[in-house]
């Protein structure tokens, strides 16, 4: 059965209403909370992103396992509901993560005014044939609402748009179109470096989506001060790093071997410990850096979000380890080390 689209559009200044208490079972095949478990609302930590209304939970689904990876719209049901019950509130996709916005949207159904939804346009024909022009651009993003089954996103992004794109200004000016028109409450960039900076520094955008984690410093160090001096949300990436740790060889997949590569340079002695010690302290250290507010992870196995909130469960990293980890950074990261799209 089609998704129940959300009734009418919300304002700027209006947040999501109440999530509404869901104690097992289906209702008309859409998704509700894993049997038999009650909602953990206001068990995980929230932060208010930057100057928006949105009040964040620290962790946020990542779409983009489950686009690429040909998951099951039943498997996709089961990882929201695990999501939405662990008490997180964001969901952060791409209309080039192949299906991922039509099996989100066909997945939250009733529960659209629970949560803040997030997506990414500019890559509408595939991530290789980006598209920066104003008319694709606002196609995308309609046929984005299509897909994930909802009159409006909360915050629609310029995905890995260039620095010289970016100083053009039209692809922005898309995303304003976008505001306006009510498809979109907020707008945001997801990028790194040069043209993250730019982003910030230009005052058109309410969020930025960069890569932070215990192998990707270089924003901790240049762009989140930045955006913390203009009040922007900051959202992080890969703040695993891709768990690119685990991999005794280096891995065949080239999204992982940057990672891989530095985190045999960086050799953090917390890595060789067990392997949950290991994913706490990263994301821990991830969610530490001044000025993040939300960390996205993906997964596509469903039992994963309440063992992610269980890792947050045993607090903050403390200071003295948040530095050691710094200064490792510092003493041995190499100029060439710069931000991962």
């Amino acid at each position: 059965m089609r998704p129940v689209r959300a009734a009418g559009r919300r304002g700027a200044g209006a947040p999501p209403v109440e999530a509404r208490l869901w104690t097992h079972g289906t209702v008309m095949g859409l998704m509700a909370p894993s049997h038999g478990r009650t909602r953990a609302d206001g068990a995980m930590e929230q932060r208010r992103l930057g100057r928006t209304d949105i009040v964040a939970s620290v962790l946020g689904f990542g779409g983009s396992e489950i686009g690429y990876q040909g998951v099951s719209g039943r498997t996709v049901g089961r990882l929201l509901a695990g999501a939405l019950d662990a008490g997180l509130n964001v969901i952060d996709t791409a209309e080039c993560y192949e299906d991922s916005e039509s099996l989100i949207g066909k997945a939250i159904g009733a529960r659209r005014r629970e949560l803040y939804l997030f997506t990414k346009c500019g890559h509408a024909g595939g991530w290789a044939r980006a598209d920066w022009r104003q008319a694709p651009i606002l196609a995308s993003v309609e046929r984005s609402l299509r897909r994930l089954a909802t009159d409006y996103v909360d915050l629609i992004q310029l995905h890995s748009c260039s620095l010289a794109e970016l100083r053009k200004g039209e692809a922005i000016e898309a995303l304003e179109r976008a505001r306006e028109r009510g498809w979109a409450r907020y707008i945001g960039y997801s990028g790194d470096g040069e043209a993250a900076r730019y982003a910030v520094q230009c005052g058109r955008f309410d969020t930025l989506q960069t890569s932070v984690s215990i192998a990707d410093q270089e924003a901790i160090e240049l762009t989140l001060p930045l955006a913390q001096t203009r009040q922007m949300g900051v959202i992080a990436k890969r703040p695993l790093a891709n768990v690119a740790w685990r991999y005794e060889r280096k891995p065949a997949e080239p999204y992982h071997q940057t990672y891989w590569s530095r985190l045999r340079t960086l050799d953090y002695p917390f890595l060789k410990s067990a392997p949950d010690t290991a994913v706490s302290t990263a994301l821990r250290f991830t969610l530490s850096a001044p000025g993040v507010h939300t960390a996205i992870v993906g997964t596509t196995r469903p039992e994963r979000w309440q063992q992610n909130a269980a890792l947050l469960g045993v607090g903050a990293l403390p200071p003295g380890e948040f530095e050691q980890i710094r200064a490792r950074w510092r003493e041995v990261a190499e100029p060439s080390w710069r931000g991962q799209v």
